[in-house]
């Protein structure tokens, strides 16, 4: 069952990835700017630069691009060298851009894990102990959380830690990052601020739903059920409740991974951390147009493949869900 399921999600996948190739290739036709004229040193208006440019060698560059071809071949040309790996090269840093992407992907990856371990963490606990001591003192507070987490703008939140741990404090360094292999305490310390910002976000959706699935799984007749038959009560609330819970949410997980690439742009640049976020903002203010497709190509891919897997974990938390049927 699972595995014919799985099979269906992949063959669903297809149209998607269509989908997203023709949206990271328009990109270079919508956003503003010439990447001829940039690649010959001009990045002020296109119009005025293409005053001061040779008409000879503006043609020959553009025919050697392809920009000249019809639309449509420059789509199937720029589908069949992505499927083989070529992103192009950088306009700017004049190196391939998929290895640009490769190395920023270990930054980008160890963002992502620390904030959802962070998330994971305080939402779990705190979304059950709220759950179980309804109106109590630790509900009030997973309220409180909530609303900051949901109606504080993450840059306010980001710029009270850099002045608190980086300025007042001195213990968190405010902006770069270490490699792990480099030196592991100096990777944590940079990890540390832009992960809790993220992560606070991510806590705050994930209690949410967390509290409110577990209060509606605590009144099912299988939990009275279950402790009717005289089980401990820790049982009743991890084997039974929390399972069932973990449905709802694996699905804000999932959803949480768009969000974390979408929201980490901001983040990562308050903090100049060298992610893939912040690369890509970083090629849209230099109009380098084969890092900007890239990136957006990268972080599509990523959520897709998160929510094809998110699709699978449900199998194991939730067995009536009948896959071979979906």
């Amino acid at each position: 069952m699972l595995f014919s399921y799985s099979l269906k999600r992949l063959y669903q996948t297809v149209p998607t990835l269509l989908v997203i190739s023709l949206f990271v290739f328009s990109l270079i036709l919508v956003v503003p700017g010439d990447p001829v004229l940039h690649m010959l040193g001009y990045v002020g208006e296109d119009l005025q630069a293409q005053q001061f440019v040779d008409k000879q060698v503006y043609t020959q560059m553009r025919e050697r691009l392809g920009l000249d071809d019809p639309i449509p071949v420059q789509y199937a040309r720029w589908v069949a060298r992505t499927a083989q790996g070529d992103l192009g090269i950088s306009l700017n840093h004049r190196v391939s851009v998929l290895d640009i992407i490769v190395e920023r992907l270990p930054a980008t990856f160890y963002l992502a894990l620390a904030a959802m371990l962070i998330g994971v963490v305080v939402a779990i606990p705190l979304g059950i102990w709220a759950a179980v001591r309804q109106d109590s003192w630790v509900d009030h507070f997973a309220h409180g959380l909530v609303l900051f987490g949901i109606v504080t703008p993450g840059f306010w939140v980001a710029l009270m830690a850099v002045l608190l741990f980086s300025v007042h404090l001195g213990w968190l360094p405010s902006i770069g990052y270490t490699p792990p292999q480099q030196d592991f305490l100096k990777f944590l310390k940079h990890l540390t601020l832009p992960a809790f910002v993220l992560g606070l976000d991510i806590a705050a959706g994930l209690l949410r739903y967390l509290r409110a699935d577990f209060l509606e799984q605590l009144r099912q007749d299988y939990v009275r059920a279950a402790r009717a038959k005289g089980l401990p009560e820790w049982i009743v609330l991890v084997k039974h409740a929390l399972k069932n819970s973990l449905v709802a949410t694996v699905t804000v997980l999932g959803l949480d991974v768009s969000r974390l690439l979408g929201g980490s742009t901001i983040i990562e640049t308050m903090f100049a951390y060298p992610g893939i976020s912040y690369l890509l903002l970083q090629s849209i203010y230099a109009r380098d147009f084969p890092v900007v497709q890239g990136s957006v190509l990268f972080m599509a891919l990523i959520v897709l493949v998160v929510n094809y897997f998110t699709d699978l974990v449900y199998a194991f938390l939730n067995p009536r869900i009948q896959y071979g049927k979906a």
